[in-house]
């Protein structure tokens, strides 16, 4: 099976595709100029808010696995134009040249509602605020009414393999209530569910991620030697970020590295 991979130098990106191919898929990175990928994948340069670009970067291909996203910036246009034209282009190009592959996008566990009264299950309502979680749902539902065969994946806050993702952590929680759980997913499992995707187990399937324990991000701080103020005050949004797997475990989802502390006893977070 021959796989394109957009993002592919990203978070997700660099750390999936070396997996994936281990795995025996043939994986086709899409890069921006100026971007480089490991020797031994092919690379096609093109951009998704290009749509010149995209005919023969997706042409040929069994699956498209979409991780091109931008998320941490002020620039709300970049947002919009990034995670909502570029996944319309890359649909559009799909149709036109590979109307047969499998669409696989990966989303995000932030398009829940902060006072849902329970962890996000994928048919709750959804209204974020923020740009990012709204222009991904906006993306979603674009791929849904597409016509193509696929399958959207939002995944939690993602860590693992040294990304510095944890580490990086305190920086943007120094307000939040201490005792605020969020659920988490490592990269390793990541590359399960989305091997699983490219293998039909989700297809036209919603799906949250995420491993088996939330953790309080007073503990995720703990574990990267921040220590976040105590409080014993009520919290407010006891749900916020914190997903419901039941239909992941059910379509065949289980993973292997079941929580953040197991991670980080075994030196892999």
């Amino acid at each position: 099976m021959s796989v394109l991979i957009t993002g592919a130098t990203g978070l997700v990106g660099e750390r999936l595709l070396p997996r994936l191919v281990e795995t025996g898929y043939a994986c086709r990175a899409l890069l921006r100029a100026g971007k480089s990928c490991a020797e031994g994948l092919e690379a096609v340069m093109g951009d998704i808010l290009d749509p010149s670009t995209l005919t023969s970067a997706v042409r040929g291909v069994s699956a498209i696995v979409h991780l091109a996203a931008v998320f941490r910036t002020q620039d709300t246009d970049l947002i919009w134009k990034s995670n909502l034209d570029g996944t319309r282009n890359l649909i559009a190009a799909v149709k036109t040249h590979a109307p047969d592959a499998r669409f696989i996008m990966s989303s995000t566990s932030h398009v829940y509602n902060k006072d849902n009264p329970h962890p996000g299950r994928e048919e709750d309502p959804v209204e974020p605020q923020h740009a990012y979680p709204a222009s991904k749902v906006a993306a979603e539902k674009e791929l849904r009414e597409s016509g193509l065969n696929w399958s959207i994946l939002r995944f939690p806050f993602v860590y693992g393999d040294g990304d510095g993702h944890l580490e990086s952590l305190p920086e943007h929680i120094s307000t939040w209530h201490p005792a605020q759980r969020m659920s988490t997913i490592h990269h390793r499992d990541i590359a399960r569910a989305v091997t699983l995707a490219l293998e039909g187990a989700f297809d036209r399937h919603v799906v949250n991620l995420a491993d088996e324990a939330p953790t309080s991000i007073y503990e995720l701080a703990g574990m990267v030697g921040s220590r976040l103020d105590s409080s014993c005050e009520p919290l407010s949004n006891p749900w916020y970020l914190h997903v419901d797997t039941s239909l992941a475990r059910s379509l065949g989802f289980h993973p292997g590295v079941r929580t953040v502390y197991q991670a980080w006893q075994e030196g892999i977070s």
